[in-house]
């Protein structure tokens, strides 16, 4: 009988220490943990399958350009996004996210959200002058009481980057750079180029301007589109339009 419960006993140590290690794994698999960035975490495993990956400076000339619904859907199912637009051209793929905190670590260390959104808890869009609407119907992620965005797409957590790169390379393997923004500039302007694209209508008289876009956002260039989101606070010299 002693025997038959220390086995028992035993047994069950086995089975909760199993558990453990296995609800580790899940998490570490899982897409609620960004940040963390234990060893042997499967999300660090591979290499780096987002960003340049060559030294083309033609990389970002982009021939044509379309809006993938299902990449789009995938990418926003995971945790930490609130919606994904998801571009492909003949060469990359560019990957726009609005961020909803649902998961840990989808911001890096010192990276600054977009966001005010302390008016809430007022009822008024803009805490700073009150106004109690945005004014601006094309604007899809807001400076004030919005989903979130990250300025610099350097302090998105690595980890979500390699995520969504390996989701959307799995169902486009044939691009060659996975490029991925949580800007809330640019987050608005693929959501234009998507309205098009849900309109039905082609993309192609958009493709001069989304290469300014990306240009700016992924390969420094000097060029800054004209702003969706706070229009009167910058605006395109004629010299930089002429260029």
């Amino acid at each position: 009988m002693i025997k038959r419960m220390a086995a028992l006993l035993l047994s069950a140590v086995v089975v909760t220490a199993a558990a453990g290690c296995n609800y580790e794994e899940l998490a570490q698999k899982s897409d609620t943990d960004y940040g963390s960035r234990r060893a042997n975490d499967p999300k660090t495993l591979s290499s780096r399958s987002y960003g340049p990956l060559s030294n083309n400076p033609n990389q970002h000339d982009n021939s044509f350009f379309e809006y993938s619904s299902a990449i789009s859907r995938k990418v926003s199912d995971m945790n930490g996004i609130s919606a994904a637009i998801v571009m492909l051209t003949d060469k990359n793929a560019y990957v726009g996210l609005m961020l909803d905190w649902s998961a840990v670590g989808t911001r890096g260390t010192g990276g600054r959200t977009e966001q005010d959104n302390t008016g809430t808890n007022e009822g008024v869009y803009n805490h700073d002058n009150g106004t109690p609407y945005s004014g601006n119907s094309r604007v899809l992620v807001h400076p004030y009481n919005s989903y979130f965005s990250v300025n610099d797409m350097n302090n998105i957590s690595a980890e979500l980057k390699q995520s969504v790169a390996l989701k959307v390379r799995k169902m486009a393997p044939n691009v060659q750079e996975v490029h991925i923004s949580a800007n809330m500039e640019l987050m608005n302007y693929f959501n234009e180029f998507a309205k098009e694209a849900w309109g039905g209508r082609s993309l192609m008289p958009w493709i001069d301007q989304f290469n300014t876009v990306v240009k700016y956002h992924f390969a420094g260039g000097k060029i800054m589109p004209a702003p969706i989101t706070q229009p009167g606070i910058y605006s395109p010299s004629e010299e930089q339009m002429d260029q």
